[in-house]
């Protein structure tokens, strides 16, 4: 018992936490001291002969290890994408110099990038409407320590999942989008983003239509699923038209959110077999399990800075 007391005493000090926001965090990441400082950059630039040279070259320059290296390029559009992780304890600069010190080569190279220590947890917002599955699904993954991030606020346009956010200790809001008050209700979620600042919001099937204003505001940083029927069964009730069409495949399509209705870059899909003896309620219940698995793939890997987009694609380093 005293020791447990003494993880949650840690863990809120750590933290900045007061009792009423204190936080469970993997007992690990207390007791184990010797986990390797990293620090990850993500970079994408025309490409040209050596770009990977000078930029590993660069680290090793300043004393960095690269305990992994992902790199493509795309032929197409002649354009280099690159993700690094650096075991930094053994920089020669502490991190915000070690970052000033990359800034004149990334210039050169014309690069999109971002460079942080991985211990740094992105601050997340979750969007749901009536069907919990992926909410459910989500916040066990994060509770457990899967998904590092903190996820401070579900926000929804129904109230029937505030007891399944409050049983993970996360705050709830709901925000009413009728047919008379869409332009005020997107207002106020406007403004409650603005006030958080989340470095992502995931739509884990919220089934009201973002406006441009907040898709170009939070670009890269709204995550979306849906069932992959699209466009060929749009609406309501897409499993059981599916059903009378005889479909043999299902999926769910996971991708950032543009302005353009499920049209962003893709950064996951999931599908399964569909058999003769399958129900219109079967094809719900797998296509749920399609929705949870592209969706938690698809944080996982944006948490961990292992997609980078260009134009209307996303490339995906996979863990």
């Amino acid at each position: 018992m005293a020791v447990t007391a003494l993880i949650f005493s840690t863990a809120s000090l750590a933290y900045g936490l007061n009792d009423s926001k204190r936080r469970v965090i993997p007992v690990w990441l207390l007791l184990v001291d010797d986990i390797p400082v990293t620090t990850l950059l993500k970079l994408s630039c025309p490409d040209r002969v050596g770009v990977l040279s000078r930029l590993s070259s660069f680290v090793a320059g300043h004393g960095g290890n690269l305990s992994e290296v992902n790199q493509f390029t795309d032929t197409g559009t002649n354009w280099f994408f690159v993700r690094m992780a650096i075991q930094s304890e053994t920089l020669k600069l502490p991190f915000n110099e070690f970052r000033n010190a990359f800034e004149p080569l990334a210039k050169q190279l014309n690069a999109a990038w971002t460079l942080r220590p991985v211990e740094t947890r992105m601050k997340v917002v979750v969007m749901v409407s009536k069907l919990g599955h992926c909410l459910a699904d989500v916040l066990w993954r994060w509770r457990s320590g899967e998904l590092a991030c903190d996820i401070v606020l579900v926000l929804s346009n129904h109230d029937e999942l505030r007891e399944t956010a409050k049983r993970d200790g996360v705050d709830f809001r709901c925000i009413p989008v009728e047919s008379g008050n869409h332009e005020e209700a997107f207002a106020s979620m406007h403004d409650l983003f603005r006030e958080i600042k989340p470095d992502l919001i995931v739509l884990a099937r919220y089934m009201r239509i973002l406006p441009e204003y907040i898709c170009a505001e939070f670009s890269g940083r709204i995550i979306n699923i849906h069932h992959s029927f699209l466009p060929s069964f749009v609406g309501a009730n897409a499993y059981a038209r599916a059903y009378e069409r005889g479909v043999k495949l299902i999926g769910a399509t996971c991708h950032y959110a543009t302005a353009d209705l499920d049209a962003g870059p893709i950064i996951d899909q999931e599908v399964i077999r569909v058999e003769h003896f399958h129900t219109p309620e079967d094809l719900v219940r797998l296509g749920r399990d399609c929705e949870r698995l592209a969706l938690a793939r698809s944080v996982r890997w944006h948490l961990a800075d292992r997609v980078l987009v260009h134009g209307n694609r996303a490339i995906v380093f996979r863990d």
